[in-house]
């Protein structure tokens, strides 16, 4: 098996020992993204919308550097910290997954890496 380790500067660098995304054959493991803006390094402003908005476009980022798409995105972990936000996300998910969106799994979280509302983990295929 061959790891091949994915990283961009168009992301958030890691806030850990861990890679923004690793591909083995055609599968690429996609970190779980936050809302920081790869620009500055800092968390973004704004309500749970604009930070699901900047986590997508991070994974956008990641997918790109490793040649993939949203379109081969197969399964996306989403974690809040409000299921009360849940309605919210989906909003701003679905102008990112308009045809046939990936298996998914949402789940409500006592707390995630600098309080933020939402963070989203992806797992991309391309044959």
């Amino acid at each position: 098996m061959t790891k091949e380790i994915i990283s961009t500067d168009q992301a958030p660098a890691a806030i850990g020992p861990y890679s923004q995304a690793i591909k083995v054959g055609g599968t690429l493991y996609v970190s779980g993204q936050i809302p920081i803006d790869p620009a500055t390094g800092e968390l973004i402003e704004g309500d749970v919308q604009a930070q699901t908005r900047q986590v997508l476009n991070n994974i956008k980022a990641v997918l790109k550097a490793a040649e993939y798409k949203l379109v081969d995105i197969v399964k996306a972990e989403v974690f809040i910290s409000d299921m009360d936000n849940f309605g919210k996300v989906n909003e701003v998910y679905a102008e990112y997954f308009t045809e046939e969106p990936p298996a998914r799994a949402c789940v409500e979280v006592a707390r995630l890496p600098k309080d933020v509302a939402v963070e989203i983990a992806v797992i991309a295929v391309k044959e």
